[in-house]
């Protein structure tokens, strides 16, 4: 399992990022403040940036360090929608608000872009998204997505691709169709939760990190939240753990399985290589169940994901096996020289939903980001802090979505979705 640690994981972003990383300060003190963000990921900064807007004490506290979690090891694919479909969002919320909902996902790519210019993020970022099909079959996927976001979203710039164009936009035999998003993205993560860290405090927010949050106690007039023998006392508490909520709240860690996903990236290739791979440098993924996703980074290397394990652990000499998977998508790079392979933990919810929500205007969450937490954390953090401000009910829509606890904890319900995912891996190549 990948447990919290005082250090980043030995990674890419890691690696091409320590002339921005910090060692902030361990809580040492008691603090009194209006709200206490217990988590320093894309949520939780979000949420501290727009509380500290509207001039509220925030207090930030992390377990590790700033981005240490699945906000600074991701694939770096900012992409709209929701990681559940739209239509199941439609399913409980009504098509007017589900509407809404695909809006502020739009909304949220070109919130993201404008906080990388207000506060001079310079974290790669590269326009445009491909979204492809492995399967014959799945072609129709691609093609309805698209009849969808006209229809239903009023989403018209989606571009089909077919197998015989595909070589123009990604040098693979592999894949049958594809889908070209101009409003997608792909950035360096780790650079940029980085710089979103230092806008928060910009804005006077006090974030610690090494400082574990032990539990909290929901008194009369205030939560006071354990951090070691220190307590932050707040009238509003917000948790932004996700994947390594562990014992903070048992209810809200029963609701999610972290899954652990991994991700390899290649020696430099140069660049005339690396756009012989991916012409126009779009982020890619396919439509698999079991889905790989991959791009290229600013100094020309192949950063590929895939794999999941239910069970915990890293698989055996990870940096071959991600290897191989890239073999699988670019049989020229069968031999190329791996530098990086690590891994990390996702939220997911039995079905896949988001779990955003609130306890008597005083504790507040968002998980479930289930894999593609980049764009929805921005949503999300918006949704949940215009409610704590009186600006919006719009969290309220997300009541009704029932996430049940997993049967049996970690153990039992990781069992259970290997079970389940070893069913859909077949069915990715039958």
């Amino acid at each position: 399992m990948f447990r919290s640690s005082p250090e980043y994981v030995d990674s890419y972003y890691a690696a091409t990022s320590r002339h921005l990383q910090s060692n902030r300060p361990s809580l040492q003190e008691n603090l009194d403040v209006d709200v206490c963000v217990v988590g320093a990921g894309f949520f939780g900064l979000y949420s501290a940036l727009e509380l500290a807007k509207a001039g509220k004490r925030v207090a930030v506290v992390e377990a590790s360090r700033v981005g240490w979690g699945a906000s600074g090891r991701n694939g770096g694919q900012m992409i709209i929608g929701f990681p559940c479909g739209m239509q199941r969002l439609k399913g409980v919320m009504g098509q007017e608000r589900a509407r809404r909902m695909f809006d502020a996902s739009r909304e949220a790519v070109s919130d993201i872009r404008g906080i990388m210019d207000q506060h001079r993020i310079d974290c790669d970022l590269v326009q445009g998204h491909l979204e492809v099909a492995v399967l014959p079959r799945r072609v129709a996927d691609l093609t309805g997505w698209i009849e969808e976001c006209e229809d239903e979203w009023g989403y018209h710039k989606l571009q089909l691709v077919q197998k015989k164009d595909l070589p123009r936009y990604l040098n693979s035999s592999r894949y049958q169709a594809g889908i070209i998003d101009p409003e997608g993205c792909h950035i360096h993560p780790l650079k940029y939760v980085l710089g979103l860290a230092r806008a928060v405090e910009g804005l006077g927010v006090r974030i610690f990190e090494q400082s574990k949050v032990d539990g909290y106690v929901e008194n009369k007039d205030h939560i006071a939240v354990k951090v070691g023998p220190h307590t932050v006392r707040c009238h509003q508490l917000v948790t932004a753990t996700n994947a390594y909520v562990d014992r903070l709240d048992p209810k809200l860690a029963a609701r999610t399985l972290p899954v652990g996903t991994f991700i390899g990236v290649t020696a430099p290739l140069g660049e005339a290589t690396a756009r012989s791979l991916i012409p126009h440098n779009h982020a890619v993924y396919d439509n698999q169940f079991i889905l790989e996703y991959f791009r290229t980074t600013a100094d020309h290397r192949l950063l590929f994901g895939g794999k999941c394990t239910y069970l915990g652990g890293t698989p055996a000499n990870l940096k071959a096996a991600m290897r191989r998977n890239i073999a699988r998508a670019f049989p020229q790079l069968a031999n190329v020289g791996m530098d990086y392979a690590w891994g990390g933990h996702i939220d997911i919810t039995m079905r896949r939903m988001p779990d955003w929500g609130q306890r008597h205007g005083r504790v507040f969450w968002a998980q479930g980001f289930c894999g593609h937490g980049l764009v929805p954390t921005r949503v999300a953090a918006k949704v949940v802090t215009d409610k704590m401000l009186g600006r919006s009910d719009e969290l309220d829509w997300f009541a009704p979505i029932v996430n049940p606890p997993f049967p049996g904890g970690e153990a039992v319900g990781g069992l259970m979705q290997a079970l389940g995912m070893t069913y859909y891996r077949v069915r990715d190549f039958v």
